[in-house]
């Protein structure tokens, strides 16, 4: 293909800026990754370096010798499962329905849902709400109260309408009822919305940790986040604490080695899962963010 003079300096612009933001995401990424396994004193006095001698796993084995990142790590996992499974359901339902044609009152429903974007009830009313209904100090504290997302139900909306009536229309001729269409044709088509969909909902609970500070008093069901949290905090050197020099750089070694350990311990389920749902992720983005 044959490029013009103006198009070839173009894309010569577009290379050196991706190039640019590929390496401003990367390096950080490298950086904690191989941070998590050298000696904090070497990382600071010769920087990146491949003699074993200045490697450790110290910081994992702190992290892992407590049975509580275990638990916690299953306990996220049950959140971040539960609350993908519960949002999608809602907004693929929801966001089908509006988008019929025939759907008597579509816009006052949707001015309803999109107010919801804006304003919320607060925190104290929605902790009312969450004890009054008997979920706290229970798993659906987390999964339930943020499960409906409007902004999910919008891009399922959205790509729903992008799906030819055609097919629809084919099918109602052939007999089948609108549950059969939504099952049999619908659904099939729409799995790129729907893993878009599944990997923003997770991400985003995988991530959240406020809310079972909140509603949360068991530690046993803390998710990861608190868990690692809860061992930094453990593990932190304080300016009043009292000690020789010696304990405290130790301590401090040891914490800076956490820090590290935890955000690849925190980030390692969301890279392993993303290259797995990336070519839904390109074709649901583009298709639901358009029309």
């Amino acid at each position: 293909m044959n490029h013009s003079r103006n198009d070839r300096i173009l894309l010569i612009i577009n290379r050196v800026l991706l190039t640019i933001i590929v390496l401003v995401v990367l390096i950080p990424l490298l950086y904690v990754l191989l941070a998590s396994f050298l000696q904090p004193n070497a990382l600071l006095n010769k920087g990146f370096n491949i003699s074993l001698s200045d490697w450790s796993l110290d910081g994992y084995k702190r992290i892992f010798s407590d049975n509580t990142i275990l638990r916690g790590f299953v306990n996220s996992i049950i959140y971040a499962g539960g609350f993908t499974i519960v949002s999608v359901v809602v907004s693929v339902l929801a966001g089908y329905t509006l988008s019929q044609e025939g759907l008597v009152g579509k816009k006052t429903i949707m001015v309803f849902f999109l107010v919801t974007m804006f304003f919320n009830g607060g925190l104290v009313p929605t902790y009312l709400l969450v004890r009054d209904l008997g979920m706290l100090n229970t798993m659906w504290a987390i999964i339930l109260p943020n499960a409906i997302s409007v902004w999910f139900i919008i891009l399922a909306r959205t790509y729903f309408k992008a799906i030819p009536n055609e097919l629809k229309e084919a099918a109602k001729i052939d007999g089948a009822s609108d549950f059969k269409i939504f099952l049999k044709i619908i659904l099939p088509l729409s799995k790129p919305i729907i893993f878009v969909l599944a990997l923003y909902a997770f991400i985003g609970q995988w991530n959240a940790y406020f809310d079972a500070m909140i509603y949360l008093e068991d530690q046993e069901l803390y998710p990861l986040q608190l868990v690692l949290r809860s061992i930094l905090i453990q593990n932190e050197v304080q300016p009043g604490m009292i000690g020789d020099q010696m304990a405290r750089a130790e301590m401090q070694r040891i914490s800076e080695m956490i820090k590290y350990s935890s955000i690849v311990i925190a980030s390692l389920p969301l890279l392993i899962m993303y290259p797995f749902f990336q070519k839904y992720f390109e074709k649901g983005v583009m298709v639901g963010s358009l029309k």
